[in-house]
């Protein structure tokens, strides 16, 4: 089993919490955005906004990766946004474990903020697809480490 470790260096174990969903099978890209979209919020708000965007209400914009990409009516100081649901559900499922967490150690999920969210890439799953001729085509999917650190205020 191998051992992973967070990518955030200032952690106190009295005043933070963290959580981390490892080898997701969902896009880096998507990921990445998602987890800038909720880093500096509350955790209910985190939350909220979310759901909202698995519910297509609400659109998380697209600030790093938004080459070629749609206008959405409703960003703030941004223009390119997407709906990726699959990204916030496993981001989601990363924030109640944060919140499991938190309450387990006897912290106030109230006041938990999200100080630090990154999803980083992990292994490629390599598979490969029959072409014409006996020849084959590499297909490699790409797997995610998300990672939630907060801090009570």
């Amino acid at each position: 089993m191998p051992e992973f470790g967070y990518s955030f260096k200032e952690y106190d174990p009295l005043i933070h919490v963290r959580a981390s969903r490892r080898e997701v099978d969902v896009s880096p890209k998507a990921a990445t955005e998602v987890c800038a979209f909720i880093k500096g919020k509350t955790l209910s708000e985190a939350k909220r906004l979310l759901n909202e965007v698995i519910e297509k209400k609400c659109c998380v914009p697209f600030r790093k990766y938004k080459k070629d990409l749609g206008h959405k009516s409703g960003l703030v100081k941004f223009y390119a946004g997407r709906y990726p649901v699959k990204a916030a559900k496993e981001v989601l499922s990363a924030l109640e474990n944060l919140e499991a967490n938190a309450e387990f150690r006897g912290l106030d999920t109230d006041n938990l903020v999200i100080v630090h969210a990154a999803a980083h890439r992990g292994r490629k799953v390599k598979s490969y697809v029959p072409r014409a001729f006996g020849r084959s085509s590499p297909s490699f999917n790409t797997l995610v480490h998300i990672e939630v650190v907060g801090k009570v205020v």
